[in-house]
This record gives structure tokens, sequence and C-alpha cells, in this order.
């Protein structure tokens, strides 16, 4: 894990109480549907024993009949709600520490992820509509294979006029100190994501972004460039962070020589130096949900960085993004 940072800060001791609603996160919930299938299961839908794809139209059927196995589990799921429920399970007390905004179906699927990410006890506040369902991600599992087929549906529906602008929840954005969202929210809504990033600028908060996948800067570089002024800490992996380098002309493909020149381009908010997060070696990205909860606590760089590792740890040794009753981590 390369990290960048223009100066170490003098380590002081903080007492620091966390409040509900610290903690803001906005992206694209998902529904985690986990079964144990067959050989013939994955045929059937054209699937292959370790993959993550799309769903197409074929595989309409599937998220009907997964649900039918035995031994069915339901976790609340997509990128940013599992980086913010980890970023809670961390915390563990008070509850509700992790605000979380996306986009959900009217229907039984968007009832259970309500009621899963309660049990998180992440401060959930979906958009409902009735034109598409609840997204889902399906994981069918063979032995230690994961097949991941994921329909967003819902989750690309998000309408900032219609939920992000309610004064009542524009309170809830107001009373974060630390923001968190993937860039895959840029395919949705980047306009909802320019809102929170420029509030946050403009309050001396921190706003945090993630690559999240090399599409993104190949395919929605100008929305991603539109945010980057107002990215205090910028996280991705090491193959995020060549294809980002390449989009941009950097000339280079050194990890940290690629940091360093994203640290450099444009800030609006220049009271705080970006931070580079490029993560580098297998089960990376994960590591971000635990740097998080330590964030929030206003804790060093050096323990966000532990606390990354460690949550990190946990969670790629479980089936889906689970994990114990409490953290073991001091």
């Amino acid at each position: 894990m390369l990290i960048l940072e223009e100066e170490k800060k003098k380590k002081h001791t903080v007492t620091f109480c966390i409040i509900e609603n610290t903690l803001f996160g906005m992206g694209n919930p998902l529904l985690d549907i986990s079964a144990v299938v067959d050989k013939d299961f994955l045929d059937k839908f054209g699937l292959k024993p370790n993959d993550q794809i799309l769903a197409e139209d074929k595989h309409k059927a599937l998220f009907e009949e997964i649900v039918k196995r035995n031994k069915v589990e339901y976790h609340a799921g997509g990128s940013t709600q599992n980086s913010v429920k980890i970023a809670q399970w961390m915390i563990q007390k008070p509850h509700k520490v992790a605000t979380f905004f996306g986009c959900i179906g009217t229907d039984h699927f968007g009832e259970i992820l309500k009621k899963k990410a309660e049990e998180a006890h992440v401060d959930a506040h979906y958009y409902e509509q009735n034109v598409e369902p609840t997204g889902t991600c399906a994981a069918c599992i063979t032995g230690d294979n994961r097949s991941l087929v994921a329909n967003l549906a819902a989750a690309n529906c998000y309408k900032k006029e219609k939920h992000l602008d309610l004064d009542s929840n524009w309170e809830l954005v107001k009373k974060a100190k630390v923001y968190y969202i993937a860039g895959f929210f840029l395919t949705v809504s980047p306009e909802s994501i320019l809102k929170v990033a420029k509030h946050a600028s403009d309050n001396n908060k921190i706003f945090c972004m993630n690559l999240s996948a090399p599409f993104i800067s190949q395919f929605f570089k100008e929305p991603l460039m539109m945010i980057m002024p107002y990215v205090d800490i910028l996280f991705g992996n090491e193959t995020e962070a060549a294809t980002f380098a390449k989009e941009l002309g950097f000339e280079t493909d050194d990890i940290a020589e690629i940091a360093k020149k994203t640290q450099n381009l444009p800030k609006e908010n220049t009271k705080r130096q970006r931070v580079v997060v490029f993560t580098q070696g297998k089960d990376d990205t994960v590591a971000t949900v635990g740097f998080l909860s330590a964030l929030v606590q206003e804790h060093a760089l050096e323990e966000c960085i532990r606390a990354g590792h460690y949550a990190a740890n946990v969670i790629i040794r479980r089936v889906g993004c689970t994990f114990p009753e409490k953290p073991d981590f001091h």
C-alpha cells in the first residue's frame, strides 16, 4: 500500500466524541443474495464458477430462482454501503454513526434491504421509486468459488432534486464531518456528488473518493475530473491508478510517481493537502472500509491504515461482506 501526504502530522492525544451521522456515504445500494448452487445452475444461466458480471436479460429468472434455494442469506450490499457498514461495525457505538443515501424500489427486496441496513446500525435514507426494482447482487456459491451477478436496476435511478435536495436529507449531509463516495456513483448522479463535495470543501470537511474500477477513468473521465478538485483523500488500487494515469497523460507507470502527480492536481480547499492511497497486492480494495472508521475518530493516518488492514484481513476470509459480531481491533 502506497500512501502519499505532504508531511507527517505530529502525534497528539485527542478526546473525541463520535456522534450520529458523522460519516456520510452515497452510492448504489444492492441487496446481496447468497446461496449454494450446483454446476447445473451455473450452466443454466451461462455463469463461470468464479466471476463478476452485470446481469443481462437472460439472468432475470436467476434472481427469482436463487431465493427458492435452501439457506439463502441476505445482506445490505453495494460498494459504498458496504464501506460505511463496516466503518459502523468497527466503531460499534453509538449506532447510526454512518448515514447512507441511494435509490431502491418499492418492493419485497427493498423492504429486506431496509431491514438489513437497520440491523447493521447504518442510518439508511433511501430514495424509493416504483419504476425499477431494488438492485440485487446474486452470489452463486460452488465450493470455494463465487459467481457474482449484479443487477443495478433501481440503483441507477437516484435523483438529486427528489432526494438529496430535500431539506430533511440535506440536514443529514450537513451533520457529517467525513464523506465517502465510490467512483461507481459517477455513472448515476455526478451532480449529487458535486453538491456534497462542494459542501465538504466550503466547510473544510473531509471528502473521500474511490476510483472504483478502470472503466470509471476511461469512460467517465469528465465527471471524475469535475469532482477531483474537491477530493481530500483518493483511494484506488494499482490497476485503477495506472488507468487513471494513462487517461490523464501522466506518461509513467510508476505508482509512487502517479500518486505524486495525482496529489498535485488542482484542489479547491487549500487548507487540506490531498492524500492519495493506492493499494497494491491481492484483495486490496477493501482496505478502504476500516480506514474510514479510524478517520471518523480523527486518528492519525498511520492508525487509519492499520484499521484498514485489519478490516480487510477479516473480510477476505469470509463469504460476502460479512463480519463477526464485534471487531478485535485495538
